[in-house]
């Protein structure tokens, strides 16, 4: 868009803005103070860009003094129209009195910093206080733009016309601070004298000058903007004082520049209006469907509680039967005991019959009563000598103890109790043909019964999600994942058989290759260099280093490159199929080439070692000696890629060699250097003779390109200068396992 075209633009929007397509009653709570919630009265411009009433500011520091009526700039007018503001809460008070900015004196108390009420940042007022603030005259102006139009019914008269024919003032005059209709207008301000010239606005009852004064030069307008300190400022503070140094611009330019930026943000605003409605329907559908979705949750929380309470109820009816059951049986026992006894009390007359028949001295008649008679005697003594109730009073075997129920009713809550679901740690998680998953929880997480991670793959299964087993510790294996797939996963929590949300989804990509991932560790049998090449006890990493060979021949350096690659190979090769592998190289390495070779190339590499000392050979790829693009043309039995110094650099190819990076052939060097991946990953595809490289960790494919496959293929990799390169730990686990 042309220069003439912008301006015409903003003209436009300008003229939008000034024609009040927004109407000035819709910006009502724009015009609020924070802090009296009243419309703004004299409001002062915090250093923070908020604004609050000059009395507002005033009870908050709690001032014993009366300050100027006007933020320092000018006095106020005494006649002008002001609502009365009501003094902050006390709380509010209490609040900002206890903020870090109160101080206190020996006798009177005095607030130099105070928390803005807008955005709770400390502003710090400084030894001046409220002298120090600017007034915001252009929010007055709304403001008492906004007063009219709340008062539009009540017509502002002319104050020349006389009743009964006063007529409604059009026009009011800033200078003559008077209001007229158009007669007495032009009556009082007639074209050629000095009034013609005055300014006038549309009938108003606001006629308090419009100057912006500096806060420290009192008698300074301010007529420059300071870009450090974001504010007006006058000559003399530019000349010696605090913004000496600053850099600034001319009032003109940053009207110009600041409108510029208004106008277009409004415009943007008003051109969304679509946009905005059609995101207030969907808020209002989410306000409907949250409203359905709690009654629904209320109905089912309900539900789940009427059935406790008639299972509760159940078991009460039932275990209270059991009570009373076992209480009439003992009764009625108890009864007949009773009964028992109280026949023995009516037996007294048994006593006296047997004293009768001792006093029978016919011994034959005698034993022939007393047999039965002392069997009956008997029978009453052996009851008296062991007296035994027949039931037990007490109830123990009906205590019932409902201590844990108890407990597990406390802790039920939606949710299980958990404050933050478990969240996916997606630096430690990997996924090849398996997945290893590894989640962390927040640090004042309740104690957890297990984890269960679930999966699905995207695109199929209908978005049903698979769940692993159930995990007691922080990390699961997925088995049998499909190969160049992508993998959605998500864990949550489990305590006492209630469940935590999910934790945010995480998406993986697998490498494309099927079956298992390239299993292979470092050689150390094949051409290995002991004198610059580190290699660690596990030979899953190996390190460049300079040697001592190449020190004790350094007063032969003088210019030029004396240091050729030192390579190092995988210890298994591939003959078929298609194979992924996986590692990291270290930021700081110098250069490093990665990538596959054939055996008979490593042989080559090897057994015929060649002069180095060119700094323009390298004899693998051809880079910086300008054969590369020919070299490339033609299939080779190896294929390598640079890295160095945090970068990845694609080899000079034709568009044909690498069709997810055909923009790379345009000859242009910056296109041909991306930042270096955290983890690299390789795939070669045997049988249909092509490499890819990828970044392991987004499976974007960075690079790929035709190679032979003629012989066997081996992981490659060159070094030269420090570095040092680091085979993916998942990779290597099982083979270091046996």
């Amino acid at each position: 868009m042309s220069d003439s075209e912008d301006m015409t633009e903003f003209a436009s929007i300008v003229e939008r803005i000034e024609r009040g397509e927004v109407p000035i009653k819709n910006i009502e709570r724009e015009l609020i103070c924070p802090i009296c919630k009243e419309l703004f009265t004299h409001p002062l411009i915090l250093p923070c860009q908020h604004s609050v009433c000059h009395k507002c500011v005033k009870e908050l520091l709690m001032l014993n003094y009366e300050d100027s009526f006007d933020a320092g700039s000018e006095s106020s007018v005494p006649g002008s129209p002001r609502s009365r503001v009501p003094s902050p809460s006390m709380e509010r008070l209490d609040r900002l009195i206890s903020s870090p900015g109160w101080r206190r004196g020996s006798v009177t108390p005095r607030v130099t910093a105070i928390p803005c009420p807008g955005c709770q940042h400390d502003i710090d007022l400084g030894e001046r206080g409220i002298s120090m603030l600017f007034r915001n005259f252009t929010l007055e102006s709304i403001v008492e733009r906004y007063r009219q139009a709340a008062r539009a019914a009540v017509a502002i008269m002319c104050n020349v016309c006389k009743p009964p024919n006063q007529q409604e003032a059009t026009k009011s005059c800033m200078d003559c601070k008077a209001s007229y209709c158009n007669e007495c207008f032009k009556l009082h301000h007639p074209w050629g004298t000095p009034k013609a010239q005055h300014e006038y606005v549309g009938p108003t009852t606001n006629f308090r000058p419009k100057v912006l004064m500096c806060p420290e030069h009192e008698m300074e307008k301010v007529n420059m903007y300071c870009e450090v300190c974001r504010r007006p400022v006058c000559h003399l503070c530019k000349l010696g004082g605090s913004h000496a140094n600053h850099k600034v611009t001319s009032m003109s330019s940053a009207y110009k520049i600041l409108k510029e930026k208004l106008a277009k943000s409004i415009h943007y605003l008003i051109s969304k209006e679509d946009q905005v409605r059609t995101q207030i329907t969907e808020l209002d559908r989410l306000i409907s469907q949250t409203e359905e979705n709690g009654q629904l949750a209320e109905r089912e929380a309900n539900e789940h509680f009427e059935r406790l309470f008639e299972t509760l109820q159940e078991r009460k009816s039932e275990m209270l039967r059991s009570i009373e059951q076992s209480r009439n049986r003992r009764i009625d026992q108890l009864k007949g005991q009773v009964e028992e006894y109280q026949g023995m009390l009516e037996n007294s007359g048994l006593v006296g019959y047997a004293q009768e028949v001792l006093k029978e001295t016919d011994q034959s008649c005698f034993v022939q009563t007393a047999k039965q008679l002392h069997v009956r005697i008997q029978k009453a003594t052996e009851s008296l000598k062991t007296f035994h109730p027949s039931a037990d009073p007490c109830f123990d075997e009906f205590v019932l103890d409902t201590s844990k129920e108890e407990t597990l009713l406390k802790e039920m809550c939606f949710g299980g109790g958990f404050p933050d679901p478990p969240l996916i740690d997606w630096s430690h998680s990997r996924v090849y043909n398996e997945a290893s998953i590894c989640w962390r929880l927040s640090e004042d997480h309740l104690p957890t019964d297990h984890h269960v991670l679930e999966y699905r793959k995207n695109g199929e299964d209908n978005g049903v999600w698979r769940a692993a087993d159930r995990v007691y510790g922080s990390s699961a294996l997925v088995h049998d994942l499909e190969p160049d797939s992508l993998y959605a996963f998500r864990v949550r929590s489990c305590r006492n058989s209630m469940f935590s949300p999910y934790s945010p989804e995480v998406s993986f990509h697998t490498p494309p290759a099927p079956g298992a991932v390239f299993n292979f560790l470092f050689s150390d049998k094949c051409g290995f260099s002991t004198e610059r090449l580190i290699l660690n006890n596990r030979r899953d990493a190996v390190e460049s280093v300079a040697g001592m060979a190449f020190l004790l021949s350094a007063e032969r350096v003088q210019s030029g490159s004396y240091i050729g690659l030192d390579y190092i190979i995988g210890d298994t090769g591939i003959s078929q199929g298609r194979h992924y592998w996986a590692f990291k190289v270290e930021p700081y390495s110098y250069m490093i080439k990665v990538g596959v070779a054939s055996d008979t190339k490593l042989a080559e590499w090897f057994h015929n070692p060649r002069d180095t000392s060119s700094p323009r050979y390298d004899h693998d790829s051809g880079h910086d000696s300008g054969s590369e693009d020919a070299c490339y043309e033609l299939s080779q039995p190896f294929t390598l890629i640079t890295l160095g110094m945090g970068k990845l650099f694609i080899p000079k190819a034709s568009s044909s060699s690498s069709v997810s990076n055909a923009n790379l052939s345009s000859g242009d060097p910056g296109n041909r250097v991306l930042p270096m991946p955290q983890r690299l990953g390789v795939c070669l595809d045997y049988d249909a003779h092509r490499v890819y490289f990828y970044d392991a960790d987004t499976m974007r494919c960075l690079f790929e390109r035709q190679v032979d496959c003629s012989g066997t293929m081996f992981p490659a990799f060159g070094l030269m200068g420090s570095g040092k390169v680091q085979l993916e730990e998942f990779i290597t686990a099982k083979k270091l396992t046996f």
